[in-house]
């Protein structure tokens, strides 16, 4: 068998059998592939596609490329949660301390931010000591502890997803279903949880720019699953506008920290809790969705869900008092408000050109060994559908940088304004399951 010979089969458009798969897997990993043969391939891929048993197979031999956690020490029922990537996406942060406070134990390895998404290990490392590089013996003791641990992941979990995602990101073959579903699947399997929901994002600030090819792609993750034993379950949720207030690393602990304690965005609310209820359902902790939603708002009213956040930062040797005093988290020099300058109604608030202008001050990254300024950011003192008047606060930006003209100008272009009250959707699209 020869890597040439599977680049001209899929060239031509058929199909490879499981061995072949492997086969060029372990090219990969042993070094015996070239480079430009492996992306000659991944062009093939991206121009013939991959069938649903060929996209089983290529996710099954990233799985076995390294290693696989084994958390049923510490439970049967392990959650985990994944997010294809947004704008403000803190969803994460809510969720944990609310499912611990329900008793359903969650392991969540997360990654750090790239491009125009946000990652949710530099959010809480924006917390003083925060410590996310835990060893297994930690992440076990501390689940048994608390109920919950979250961890930067390992190069080890599916590393040949490492090797062929660095191809991709330079032969212009990201946006290939069967890759983007055997790239997400194989980490999240790998990571050792049995129950698993993803939240799929569409839109200007998402990979996926319409709700049918998130769907679509929601779909073949949840199938490749099945087919490999698993319970994977997908909500597809717009990401046309950034998910609450604030865009960056602290103001998002901020916010999460202020959902905990009642103060509580809408939505953040319908996403959290959607997923939430389904976690709680596939627990067998609540039998139906308003069962859940009872037992979701209880531990937020109540502050359970705070005080177990607040376990959780200390666990990880994090600053709890954070949770009190925010002047613990890293400050910005500048505060700036941007200004209306109209009445009526704010219509829209463009994702993408509000990451771009959190980037610029200084929030994310290009490159992953980039610096990131934990204080930068943006908060969106208005939302769609919110009354604004001239010269009133839009949004508020936070940082260190000298010039912040390019990014207030951004951030200005992202609000769209209209004098009737735009119709209000929901986020949510569909549930796969």
């Amino acid at each position: 068998m020869r890597v040439v010979d599977l680049i001209e089969k899929k060239k031509k458009g058929q199909k490879h059998s499981r061995e072949e798969i492997e086969f060029l897997i372990k090219s990969i990993m042993d070094g015996s592939a070239a480079d430009y043969q492996i992306s000659a391939w991944l062009m093939a891929v991206y121009f013939n596609g991959m069938d649903i048993e060929e996209t089983t197979n290529l996710t099954r031999a990233m799985i076995k490329s390294g290693e696989v956690l084994d958390l049923s020490a510490i439970s049967e029922n392990i959650v985990d949660k994944h997010s294809t990537g947004g704008v403000g996406d803190k969803i994460t942060l809510i969720l944990i301390p609310i499912l611990q406070a329900l008793g359903v134990p969650i392991v969540k390895l997360s990654g750090r931010g790239l491009g125009f998404t946000g990652g949710t290990i530099d959010k809480l490392e924006a917390i003083p000591n925060f410590n996310c590089a835990l060893s297994m013996e930690k992440i076990f003791s501390q689940v048994k502890e608390i109920g919950a641990a979250i961890a930067s992941q390992t190069t080890n979990l599916a590393p040949a997803d490492g090797k062929l995602y660095a191809l991709r990101d330079v032969t212009a073959t990201v946006d290939s279903m069967p890759l983007i579903a055997s790239s997400i699947v194989s980490k999240k399997l790998a990571s050792g949880a049995n129950n698993i929901i993803l939240d799929v994002k569409y839109g200007s600030g998402a990979f996926m720019k319409t709700p049918k090819e998130a769907n679509e792609l929601s779909a073949l993750m949840v199938e490749v699953g099945k087919n490999l034993g698993k319970k994977l379950s997908a909500v597809v949720t717009s990401m046309d506008e950034p998910l609450g207030r604030a865009v960056g690393n602290a103001v998002e602990v901020i916010e999460v920290i202020e959902f905990l304690k009642g103060n509580i965005c809408k939505d953040l609310e319908e996403i959290t809790y959607k997923i939430a209820s389904l976690a709680l359902i596939k627990e067998q902790k609540a039998q139906d969705e308003k069962q859940a939603l009872e037992m979701i708002k209880k531990v937020v009213e109540s502050k359970k869900a705070l005080k177990c956040f607040e376990a959780l930062i200390s666990s990880q040797g994090g600053n709890s008092k954070v949770v009190y005093d925010y002047n613990l988290l890293p400050q910005a020099s500048k505060k700036i408000e941007i200004l209306s300058q109209e009445n009526g109604y704010v219509s829209s608030i463009d994702a993408m050109k509000i990451a771009k202008a959190s980037k610029i001050l200084g929030a994310g990254r290009e490159k992953k060994t980039d610096i990131i300024d934990y204080s930068a950011g943006v908060y969106l003192n208005k939302k769609t559908g919110e009354v604004v008047k001239e010269n009133e606060p839009i949004a508020t930006i936070y940082t260190n940088i000298k010039d912040t003209k390019i990014a207030a100008d951004m951030v200005m272009e992202a609000f769209k304004f209209s004098k009737e009250l735009p119709e209000e959707k929901s986020l949510i699209f569909a549930v796969i399951e």
